[in-house]
Order: structure tokens, then C-alpha cells, then sequence
């Protein structure tokens, strides 16, 4: 098979889909990779690295997208990237679908087989594609949030662990997942006082048991969301639903209420967010003010720090990556239920349920022979 490999285009967006070393198992098996000029270079790996890994260099990207049977990427196509893919054609990325029907008629309008990262699952339950961004944004969020807190950036010029003699900042963290738990990680390494809530009380067990009393954990009724966020210093929104919108937990009103220089980071963002006063932003422009509370919004915070996201990412990604390429996509998914749950858009129909019914959408599952 032919892979491509082109430049991320997304602002300061310096991931990449495969490192060499990725690309190097694909050609060892005989498979040809074309990877697009300098598209390795943000992260430290230079053309020569790749051609030592034997692939091959395109001059552009319209040459990788043309030649490709396979497309590898990070982040979702943007508009001009999705009007180079064609019928018959395998794209493998983040998508986050629901919240983005541009993306979603320009995906079925092209025709090409498109399996999302963010869906595919494990035999655990988990989402093993997603699990690697998702502790990189847990931990980033924590960092984000304390910058948003100075001053100079609209918050309310509080230290997030305080110093002897100072309170320290209440972060809470709405979700206890990948995100929220590496999140709790950080804030309580920088000594803040930190509050997680979730719905499922096996997860609320999960944290009692990795972090003992130095988290409190509260089950994520209304009244108990409302009551910590509105005393809160540092909010983190990490709520998944697998596929689907995030819901729209914090509301305009309850942002409206918070206290003044507080601040909020919403790494739900990528599937619409989960604060009713949240919009995508860039690591270019990052922060925003709504009612005094300033917001981070950036929907790709992993690319801050690329080379370690790129690194963790392909670590999950290559064994998939392999299965499609020596065993064509549907025979790949036929063989594995997971990677199946990753198909979102196939032959101009939606296959994703939960990307259907958000978008209100025909729901076509696809069916392997």
C-alpha cells in the first residue's frame, strides 16, 4: 500500500502522523511511504530522516493527497485539504465529527473511507487512540489554567499552590477520566486543593484509590456541579461522551456567576465543549474573557508540546496503522471490532451513530463481508 504522510496545516500545529521510526515498519513489511516535505521538521526530524527510513519526499502536499491510498494525519482536515480526497481513498486522523457538519458533508461529499482515532476502542472499553492526547491534555491543562490566572492574562493574579501563609487555588475538574485524573496529577503536584466530579461512582473509587483524601471526589449531581464551579478558582471541562457532542454542563448563567479572575479550560472543545460560553480557539490566540472568567479554548493543546504527543500518539496508533496497510480497511476491521468502532464515514454515508444523531444525520452501519 501507499501511505502519505502531509504537513499538518492547523495553527502551530507541529505534530506529524508518523516519525520515522513508524514509517520505517511499513517499509520493512513493503509497503511505500510519501511523506510531504518538512513535515517532520517542528518536531525535530528532518527529510533525511525519513528517506533513511525509506520513504519517499513529496514537494507538497497536493502530491501526497493525489498518490496516497492511505492518508495518516493528526489533526482533522481542514477545508482545503478535505477537497483533495477522492472516492475510494482511506483517511486515518482525529476527526471529532459532531460538533463540525462542515467537516462532516465535505468528508461524505468526497467519498473517501474515513476512520476517526477518537472512536476506535479497546477490549478494555477504552479509548486507546485518544488516551494519549488525552493525558497530554490533562496535564497541559493544569498549566494552561495557572498561566490563565495571572494578571496579565485577566485572571485574578492567584499562584495556583499558594505560598506558607497563602490559601491556595481550588481547581475543580469536571470529569474523572483520562483527562481529569491527569489533571488531579498535576494540581496536586503544584499543591492545589482539588475537587473531581463525575457520575459514575466506579470512577469516583478509582480516584479515592490512586490519590487517597488528597482529592475530594463528588458525585456530579446539578446542585454540586453549581456549587463548585461558582467557587471555584480553576475549572477544567473533561467530559467525553465516545463520538459525541460534549454536553453543556456549565452554563452561560453559572459562568456569568463565578468569581472574577477565575478561569476556565475547556479540553472538551474538540467535540463542541462542555461550558455553554466556550469556542475554539488557537495556541496563536489561546485565551478569551466572558463575564470576568477567562477561558482557554485551544483545540489542539497536545500540539504545544509535539514532539511528545506525536511520539505517545503513533505508539497507539502504529499497530493499527499496519493492520490497514497489510490487511486493506476492510478486512482490518472485519478482524478487529475496535478498530471497526473507528469507522465514522464510508462511500458518502455516515457509519458513526453517535456522529448521526448529532448532526441529524442517516445512520448507515457498515456491514463487512
Amino acid at each position: 500500500m501507499l501511505i502519505g504522510v502531509p504537513k499538518e496545516i492547523k495553527n502551530h500545529e507541529y505534530r506529524v502522523g508518523m516519525v520515522p521510526a513508524s514509517v520505517q515498519e511499513l517499509t520493512s513489511r513493503g509497503h511505500q511511504v510519501l511523506v510531504e516535505t518538512q513535515a517532520g521538521a517542528g518536531i525535530g526530524f528532518a527529510d533525511v530522516d525519513y528517506v533513511a527510513a525509506g520513504a519517499s519526499i513529496a514537494a507538497t502536499a497536493a502530491d501526497v493527497f493525489a498518490r496516497a491510498e492511505m492518508v495518516v494525519k493528526v489533526k482533522e482536515p481542514l477545508a482545503v485539504e478535505r477537497k483533495q480526497l477522492r472516492s475510494g481513498q482511506l483517511l486515518f486522523t482525529y476527526l471529532h465529527l459532531a460538533p463540525d457538519l462542515a467537516q462532516t458533508d465535505d468528508l461524505l461529499a468526497s467519498g473517501a473511507t474515513c476512520i476517526a482515532y477518537e472512536t476506535v476502542t479497546s477490549e478494555r472499553g477504552g479509548l486507546p487512540l485518544l488516551a494519549p492526547m488525552s493525558e497530554v491534555a490533562g496535564r497541559m491543562s493544569i498549566q494552561a489554567g495557572a498561566a490563565c490566572l495571572e494578571k496579565s492574562r485577566g485572571g485574578c493574579g492567584m499562584l495556583l499552590g499558594g505560598v506558607p501563609g497563602v490559601e491556595t487555588a481550588k481547581v475543580v475538574i469536571i470529569g474523572g477520566g483520562v483527562v481529569g485524573s491527569n489533571a488531579a496529577r498535576m494540581a496536586l503536584g503544584l499543591g492545589a486543593q482539588v475537587v473531581v466530579l463525575d457520575r459514575s461512582v466506579d470512577v469516583l473509587r478509582r480516584l479515592v484509590s490512586e490519590f487517597g483524601t488528597q482529592v475530594q471526589t463528588v458525585y456530579s449531581s446539578k446542585a454540586a456541579l453549581e456549587e463548585h464551579v461558582l467557587s471555584a478558582d480553576l475549572v477544567i471541562g473533561g467530559v467525553l461522551i465516545p463520538g459525541a457532542a460534549a454536553p453543556k454542563l456549565v452554563t452561560a448563567e453559572m459562568v456569568k456567576r463565578m468569581k472574577p479572575g477565575s478561569a476556565v479550560v475547556d479540553v472538551a472543545i474538540d467535540q463542541g465543549g462542555c461550558f455553554e460560553t466556550s469556542r475554539a480557539t488557537t495556541h496563536e490566540d489561546p485565551t478569551y474573557i466572558v463575564d470576568e472568567v477567562v477561558h482557554y479554548c485551544v483545540a489542539n493543546m497536545p500540539g504545544a508540546v509535539a514532539r511528545t504527543s506525536t511520539l505517545a500518539l503513533n505508539n497507539a496508533t502504529l499497530p493499527h496503522i499496519l493492520a490497514l496497510a497489510d490487511l486493506g480497511w476492510e478486512e482490518a476491521i472485519r478482524r478487529d471490532a475496535h478498530l471497526a468502532n473507528g469507522l465514522n464515514i464510508h462511500a458518502g454515508q455516515v457509519a458513526c451513530k453517535e456522529v448521526a444523531d448529532a448532526l441529524g444525520k442517516e445512520f448507515v452501519p457498515f456491514r463487512t463481508k
